[in-house]
C-alpha cells in the first residue's frame, strides 16, 4: 500500500499547482529568416490555442507541451505527430508458468492535420491517424497482465492489449466563428473518435512515455477508434457541449479493412478549462452491443476526468490526470475503473508514474471457474527515461519501467504472488516545439 500511495501523491502534486493567466500561440519562423510569418489555432477554433487539441474532438490544457513537426503554406497549415517504442516486454517475471509472456514488440500510432481558414469566420480541418499495430505487434497484440477487450481467432483476449487498426481515424470538421467567444463545429470521422471520455491515452501527456495502455481503457477511452462517427459541438468561452452519433461496436479482428458504419449509439460530453492548466470533462454513452462476443449486450459508458499541465521552464513542466470510467451492462455487469497518472520532465531526463484500481468481472478475465465474480485489480507502474538523441527534429530517448499489481489471493493459482513486470524501451517521438505566450 506504501507504494499506491507514492503513486496517488505523484499524481496529485501538479493539481495542487496555480495557472497562469496567459495566452498561448504556436509561431513557426520563415527559414530563411527570424521573422514570424504563422500563428497557428486550435482544430476547431480560431480563437483558441493549438496546444488545447486532444484526440477527436477533446481538450487538453493550454499549457500542454507539443511534440510534432510542422509545415505552414500561404493558406494550409499541416501538423505530423506520433510515437514509436522498440521495446522488450516482461509480463509476470517473478512467477513462471503462470499468465504473462515475454516479447519483443513495436507499439506505433502517427496523426497528420490540415487546417485552413475559410472566408473570415470559418475553418476547415482533415486529420488522419495510423497505426502499424499489426504489423510490429501480431494480431493479438501485446502481453499486459490483467488486459482484456475485443478477440482474436474468435476468443476474448486475455492479459493482452489489442493492436489498432492501420487506418484509425479519418476524420474531416468544419468550425463556424459566431464570435470571439462562440464557436459551431461539425465533425464526421470514419473511423473516428465520439464525444465520451477524456483525450484518449496515446495523445495525453501525462502518458506520453509509458509504451502500454491503461487497464481501464474500455471503460474510459476505447471509442477513439470508432467506425462512424458524427459529432456536433459548441463552445462558449471555456465551456463547450458535444453530442455524437456512432457505432457502437468496437473495431472487428481484420485490422486493414473498414467496418460497416451503423450510428446506433450516441453520446454527449461537457468540457471545460477554467485556466491554463486545467481541462474537465464529463460524459456519458448509450453503446449498441460494443463487444462482438456480447452482441446483444448493450452498454452506459460514464466518464469524468481532470487533466493537468503545467510548464515551469523551456524544457521543464509537470503533467496529470485523474480519470474514472463506469460500465453499466445491467444485472451483473456494472464495474467502476480508476486512473491516477503523472509525469515530470526535467530537460532530457523524465519521471512517471501510473495508479490504476479496475473492477473486472471473471468472464472479462475468462475465469469460468468463479461464477459471476466481480475482481478488484490495483496496478502501479513507475518508470523514467532519458533523452539521448535531438537530431533531425526527433527526440530519441531510452527508458525502463515497472509495473507492480496486488490481486485477490484467489487469483495466485493463475497469476503467482504480486505478479511483477517490467520492459525496456526505445522511444521515437517528433521535437518538443517551442511556444510563446502574450498576456491578456
Amino acid at each position: 500500500m506504501k507504494a499506491f500511495h507514492l503513486a496517488f501523491a505523484l499524481g496529485l502534486v501538479p493539481f495542487i499547482s496555480q495557472g497562469q493567466h496567459e495566452h498561448h500561440t504556436m509561431e513557426m519562423s520563415s527559414e530563411k529568416s527570424d521573422t514570424v510569418v504563422h500563428t497557428m489555432t486550435h482544430a476547431f477554433s480560431r480563437n483558441l490555442p493549438m496546444n488545447r487539441n486532444g484526440s477527436g474532438t477533446g481538450w487538453m490544457p493550454d499549457e500542454t507541451p507539443m511534440y510534432a513537426w510542422m509545415k505552414h503554406t500561404n493558406y494550409w497549415n499541416y501538423m505530423l505527430h506520433g510515437a514509436v517504442f522498440f521495446r522488450y516486454n516482461m509480463q509476470n517475471l517473478n512467477n513462471d508458468y503462470h499468465r504473462g509472456g515475454k516479447q519483443f514488440d513495436v507499439p506505433n500510432w502517427f496523426m497528420g492535420m490540415a487546417q485552413r481558414n475559410v472566408g473570415e469566420r470559418g475553418l476547415l480541418l482533415f486529420r488522419g491517424m495510423f497505426s502499424l499495430d499489426r504489423l510490429t505487434l501480431g494480431g493479438s497484440g501485446y502481453p499486459l497482465l490483467f488486459q482484456s477487450g475485443e478477440t482474436w481467432k474468435g476468443e476474448r483476449l486475455i492479459d493482452k492489449q489489442h493492436p489498432h487498426d492501420l487506418i484509425s481515424e479519418l476524420g474531416v470538421a468544419y468550425t463556424h466563428m459566431i464570435s470571439k467567444d462562440v464557436d459551431v463545429t461539425a465533425y464526421i470521422g470514419y473511423p473516428g473518435e465520439p464525444a465520451l471520455g477524456p483525450t484518449a491515452f496515446m495523445h495525453r501527456i501525462s502518458s506520453m512515455n509509458n509504451p502500454d495502455a491503461p487497464l481501464g481503457h474500455h471503460w474510459q477511452d476505447a471509442s477513439h477508434i470508432t467506425f462512424g462517427v458524427a459529432t456536433l459541438g459548441i463552445r462558449y468561452k471555456f465551456l463547450k457541449a458535444e453530442a455524437s452519433s456512432f457505432t457502437g461496436r468496437e473495431p472487428d479482428e481484420n485490422r486493414y479493412d473498414f467496418d460497416k458504419p451503423r450510428f446506433d449509439s450516441y453520446s454527449y460530453r461537457i468540457s471545460a478549462n477554467p485556466n491554463e492548466n486545467l481541462s474537465l470533462q464529463f460524459s456519458q454513452g448509450k453503446l449498441k452491443g460494443p463487444e462482438a462476443l456480447e452482441p446483444e449486450e448493450d452498454v452506459t459508458r460514464t466518464t469524468a476526468s481532470a487533466l493537468y499541465s503545467g510548464k515551469l521552464s523551456d524544457r521543464r513542466y509537470l503533467s496529470g490526470a485523474v480519470v474514472w470510467g463506469y460500465n453499466n451492462a445491467g444485472g451483473h455487469h456494472k464495474e467502476h475503473s480508476f486512473l491516477l497518472e503523472s509525469n515530470y520532465q526535467h530537460n532530457q531526463w523524465a519521471i512517471y508514474g501510473r495508479a490504476e484500481r479496475i473492477q473486472k468481472s471473471s468472464g472479462e478475465l475468462a475465469l469460468d471457474q468463479f461464477d459471476d465474480r466481480i475482481f478488484n485489480i490495483n496496478a502501479l507502474t513507475l518508470g523514467t527515461n532519458y533523452t539521448f538523441s535531438d537530431v533531425w527534429k526527433t527526440n530519441m530517448a531510452v527508458g525502463v519501467q515497472a509495473t507492480f499489481n496486488k490481486i485477490e489471493n484467489d487469483l495466485d493459482d493463475l497469476y503467482g504472488k504480486n505478479p511483477m513486470s517490467a520492459e525496456v524501451y526505445l522511444r521515437v517521438i517528433p521535437q518538443l516545439m517551442q511556444m510563446s505566450k502574450a498576456h491578456h
